[in-house]
């Protein structure tokens, strides 16, 4: 603790918990953009990891509210959100846009799957049969019309979804920036902010997974998909980093009461974590990385390397913004002249590692996922092989 600081400021309220679910729910939001941009848009390039996208933001999904149920003392009263709603909470509004958005992308999964679902219930028997019947809801007919039909649904599902999941992350960013008392949440851009950044960690994941799940079981890879989701990647990230440091140089250019704490928070305690770690290691390095790749004529193999280490590093460089928008906002006294410290423990109920438990979960997750309707099965395959001739 540093200089003046009020007593109810000493302990940082707002813990790992708090960091961890604005980043899996971006990880969501830019995962299912990315799905979305082959069903809805057509994007080719995106086939072979359109439905792993799609089944990565689900899963996802279903894991955001654990650290907040987590971070609950009475995790068991969460449910009263929705029993005794208000509509003018903006707190109140996640359980709303949380409850629609999973509804939107289980039945876009839903359609999405119906006829492999279909074809494994005719060959199945038995127990597992009338499992999938009842998982088809009775409807195992297919044909033409019906898978027409079903491209129909996921395509007006992904419509629908789209603004909902920029929703379902920006209002976190809004409820930070709508906090007028404290001088590093309080600014419009916030908002957006947070669906930048979402979308450049849904992105980066997804980059991260699809090259290092095609090296682990040996699959080709489509190097007209890697050079998309680069391009993609590197321009969302432009925007995620350039408005971040617009909204910090917009406030140094004032030079108002807010700037002068500001100025000591992000060159004492942010020091490391902001300037060294987010701006310079993890977003500079990858903007450069990406940028010999998408300008420069390199070797395959290194092109791809470029990609997949810029791709972790940007992982990294969002969960360090929200660690430094979370925590950094709440090392800053009221009174503008004290800060106080916060350092995670390891063991603690909210601590790093409970925090590696439920990032790591989906993962595992996905992989189960994978062997009972593989992510690139056949078809995938060979439009990957296709395209890595070309």
């Amino acid at each position: 603790m540093e200089g003046f600081v009020f007593p109810n400021e000493v302990h940082v309220t707002w813990t790992v918990m708090i960091v961890l679910y604005p980043y899996i729910t971006g990880l969501v939001a830019g995962a299912f953009i990315v799905s979305s941009l082959y069903h809805l848009f057509g994007i080719q390039a995106l086939k072979p990891i359109a439905t792993f996208s799609l089944v990565s933001a689900f899963v996802f999904l279903l894991f955001a509210p654990l650290p907040l149920l987590n971070h609950l003392g009475r995790p068991e009263r969460a449910m009263n959100i929705m029993i005794t709603p208000n509509f003018r909470s903006a707190m109140s509004g996640f359980g709303f846009v949380y409850l629609i958005y999973a509804v939107i992308v289980f039945f876009e999964i839903w359609f999405h799957f119906r006829g492999m679902m279909v074809e494994k219930w005719r060959e199945a028997a038995g127990l597992k049969r009338k499992l999938l019947k009842l998982s088809l809801l009775g409807s195992t007919d297919r044909n033409e019309r019906t898978d027409a039909i079903d491209r129909m649904m996921v395509r007006g599902l992904a419509g629908v979804g789209i603004p909902v999941a920029l929703i379902l992350h920006g209002y976190v960013g809004f409820l930070f920036g709508s906090i007028k008392a404290n001088p590093w949440w309080s600014t419009p851009l916030m908002f957006i902010i947070f669906i930048f950044s979402a979308i450049v960690s849904g992105i980066a994941v997804l980059t991260f997974l699809y090259q290092f799940v095609t090296w682990r079981q040996r699959l080709p890879v489509s190097q007209r998909t890697l050079n998309a989701l680069g391009r993609l990647l590197w321009a969302f990230m432009i925007g995620a980093v350039s408005l971040e440091l617009m909204e910090v140089l917009s406030v140094a250019y004032e030079q108002t009461e807010r700037w002068a704490v500001l100025k000591e928070l992000i060159g004492g305690k942010l020091f490391v974590s902001y300037v060294v770690f987010q701006l310079f290691i993890c977003s500079l390095g990858p903007f450069l990385l990406l940028m010999a790749r998408t300008l420069l004529r390199l070797p395959q193999r290194l092109a791809n390397s470029f990609l997949f280490i810029s791709a972790a590093l940007l992982l990294i460089q969002v969960l360090l913004m929200r660690w430094n928008v979370v925590i950094g906002g709440q090392l800053l006294s009221k009174s503008y002249r004290g800060f106080t410290s916060y350092l995670p423990g390891l063991f603690d109920k909210e601590g790093i590692l409970v925090a590696g438990i439920i990032i790591i979960i989906p993962f595992l997750l996905l992989r189960q996922f994978d062997r009972a309707f593989p992510f690139f099965g056949r078809e995938e395959k060979a439009s990957a092989a296709g395209a890595a001739k070309r």
